[in-house]
């Protein structure tokens, strides 16, 4: 019998090779965001670098991977087949960078810290220059999300440390208290409702109201509430962040229900007047979420314990 070739579909070693798993992780970010300019943002790369790698890894398997339009990206068959084993793939990789990080004398590595919006605005900045300070050779890769999605990617093990609104803890999480972040009105100086030591919240729907991220952990909590007492939360313009909600009272066009620390960064100025909301759940508190774990990461454990401070 004569020498077997090799089979028609066997991969080369070549194009192995060729497959870095950055360029997979970058894959499985872009699919996830549906965006190269959203997932460029998320993973701290040139738009330009990532669509270069993407194109890269197309080239290495042969085939397209997504359909790149002006409105965004979709994936081809082959391209979610690459995001189902590619996320897979990048976990586990992952999972090993932690288990090496436990080994050694120095405490080192990345850790993934998703954070929503008000604790990054308020808290986190200052504690995270000591924790840098404290620990030079830790990365922190942080993640802005809304407090549901932090929580799920600690769930989901994308992330090594959460922190968001109070919420109730599911399953295999620890949950430690953070800060303490009440709800303000933010208006303009004069607003009639400035005359009060503290507004009430059906006050507050009187009123031309500034929303923020529409389907949101505090955009949900308008709306429960004022459903509560039989009453609409119908913002008259949402915006996306604090800064753009606190420019838009700046500007006239109405009041916003903001958490303190928002308020104290960008709605500091004389233009403003700023009251504590008189409801019991305006007594908003932020805590830490990390995936149960005995023991963390050492990495991982030394932010949980400088947050935590």
């Amino acid at each position: 019998m004569g020498e077997s070739g090799p089979l028609p579909h066997s991969p080369s070693p070549s194009v192995a090779r060729r497959i870095d798993p950055y360029s997979l992780r970058l894959f499985v970010a872009t699919a996830q965001a549906g965006s190269i300019v959203r997932a460029a943002q998320q993973e701290h790369i040139a738009a330009s670098a990532l669509g270069r790698r993407l194109s890269d890894l197309e080239h290495a398997f042969g085939t397209p991977l997504l359909v790149r339009s002006p409105r965004g990206i979709a994936l081809t068959d082959a391209g979610r087949l690459v995001l189902a084993r590619g996320r897979k793939i990048d976990d586990d990789l992952q999972a090993l960078v932690r288990e090496v990080q436990t080994e050694g004398d120095e405490v080192r590595g990345t850790v993934r810290l998703y954070a929503n919006m008000s604790s990054v605005v308020g808290f986190l900045p200052e504690r995270l220059k000591r924790f840098m300070a404290a620990y030079p050779q830790v990365a922190v890769s942080l993640h802005e999300e809304d407090t549901q999605q932090v929580v799920r990617a600690c769930l989901d093990d994308r992330a090594d440390v959460g922190v968001g609104a109070q919420m109730a803890v599911p399953a295999g999480l620890d949950a430690w208290h953070f800060a303490q972040d009440p709800l303000h009105v933010v208006m303009p100086a004069g607003h009639p409702l400035a005359a009060q030591a503290a507004v009430g919240f059906g006050q507050v729907l009187g009123h031309a109201l500034i929303g923020v991220r529409q389907g949101g952990a505090l955009d949900r909590t308008m709306h429960e509430r004022a459903q509560a007492l039989g009453q609409r939360f119908a913002p008259a313009v949402s915006v996306g962040s604090f800064d753009a909600v606190c420019r838009m009272v700046e500007a006239g066009l109405g009041i916003a229900l903001i958490p303190r620390s928002a308020a104290a960064a960008y709605a500091g100025s004389a233009t403003f007047a700023l009251r504590p909301l008189d409801e019991p759940w305006a007594a908003r508190s932020l805590h830490l979420y990390a995936l149960h774990r005995s023991p963390q990461p050492r990495a991982v454990q030394a932010l949980l314990d400088c947050l935590r401070g």
